[in-house]
């Protein structure tokens, strides 16, 4: 059965030019390189020996929210050009890509947006995903980030789908803040519901993202962390990012990890974690009175490029190297070209990944924040999530 769009309008009807709105996908695609020899089973490493471990996978470009840090409703408005239905990948097209990542080594597969639950029949495409393995013989680790509006309805379908874990993206609690922040009218009581049907479903470790931006929602730390402290949840606070061209960054904005750190520390003492990976993008303290813990994503001041182990995927079908790329890989036209094997496009995902230097948040750190390392604008976040 073919997929229909997120819309239900119909098949996806093959095509080949990639037709994402300039704003969303920074410069354009480029094809992929040309396939090299790689001996079956063999895990793929890029130019800086960095494996490939991660594939991150875009389902939507489209939101119920406009977070001003991430679709700012001054682009993304009501004359905004969504990706046409018939430009996304098909359930089947995304499968056949994570599982040739999955034969170069990738363990773990990230359901992202824009919002992914928004996407039709998502619980479709987590049980074509779960039923692939790794090269040890393991079901991948299966997770997706949410805003958690549809989650009270969905949690319960997810988890029997074989979802492993979840995300959900949250600001503040106050409800002024959370609107102002989100620019929708969903209240946070909705957000708050759909986290504890995903909690009790046993959709765990669940875990909560919060953007901190100086002077506009730093006052929700210690209420977002007193709320979810002692609840087996884990809350992460994450620096205001320098992604994409429409978000107005601003380094003033940043407020630094070791200073979340320090305000929380002064509540509640806090003491370092060691990492489960060296990949991982979050720090990790615990309450030292035993009620959990929180991590810490330091991208802007503390650069770790030289663990990334990422590659993600667009709605439409590019694959790009860096959250900060300005340019994607088409693997759409491979998918849709009947002669393409499964072997080949393995050998052109590993090509790329091995020709992959990226390190732009180090270089960020040394040369004043710049615009993109390209001179070309860079991809929005909502196009190829987090």
């Amino acid at each position: 059965m073919r997929e229909t769009d997120a819309l239900g309008n119909g098949p996806i009807i093959p095509i080949h030019p990639l037709t994402a709105p300039a704003t969303a996908t920074g410069a354009g695609a480029m094809p992929l390189p040309a396939a090299t020899p790689l001996p079956g089973g063999t895990a793929a490493t890029d130019a800086r020996g960095r494996p490939l471990a991660d594939l991150r996978i875009s389902v939507t470009d489209r939101c119920n929210f406009r977070c001003t840090y991430c679709m700012p409703r001054a682009t993304f408005g009501r004359h905004h050009r969504f990706l046409a239905h018939e430009a996304l990948l098909s359930f089947e097209e995304i499968t056949r890509v994570a599982a040739a990542s999955m034969r170069l080594g990738v363990r773990k597969l990230r359901l992202t947006g824009g919002e992914p639950l928004l996407r039709k029949d998502i619980e479709r495409l987590i049980a074509q995903l779960a039923s692939l393995r790794t090269l040890d013989g393991r079901p991948p680790e299966l997770t997706l980030t949410t805003n958690g509006v549809l989650l009270t309805r969905k949690a319960q379908a997810l988890k029997d789908a074989g979802l492993t874990r979840i995300t959900v993206s949250l600001d503040a609690l106050d409800p002024a803040t959370f609107k102002r922040m989100s620019d929708s009218e969903v209240s946070v009581n909705e957000v708050l519901d759909g986290i504890d049907a995903a909690q009790r479903v046993g959709l765990a470790p669940l875990k909560v993202n919060m953007v901190v931006q100086k002077g506009v929602n730093d006052g929700e730390i210690i209420p977002m962390a007193r709320h979810f402290r002692g609840t087996g949840i884990e809350l992460r606070f994450i620096e205001f990012m320098d992604v994409g061209e429409t978000n107005r960054w601003d380094l003033s904005q940043v407020l630094p990890s070791s200073d979340v750190r320090d305000r929380l520390h002064a509540h509640w003492p806090l003491n370092p974690q060691e990492a489960d990976r060296a990949a991982d993008t979050a720090q990790r303290w615990a309450y030292r009175d035993g009620a959990g813990h929180v991590g810490f994503i330091s991208s802007v001041t503390q650069a770790f490029c030289g663990d990334c182990t990422r590659l993600r995927l667009s709605t439409d079908g590019r694959l790009y190297t860096c959250l900060f790329a300005t340019q994607g890989h088409d693997v759409r036209s491979l998918l849709r070209t009947p002669e393409v094997s499964d072997d080949e496009l393995t050998a052109r995902l590993a090509a790329l990944w091995g020709q992959r230097s990226d390190r732009y948040s180090e270089l960020r750190s040394q040369a004043d924040a710049p615009r993109s390392t390209a001179g070309a604008p860079r991809v929005e976040m909502s196009y190829i999530g987090g």
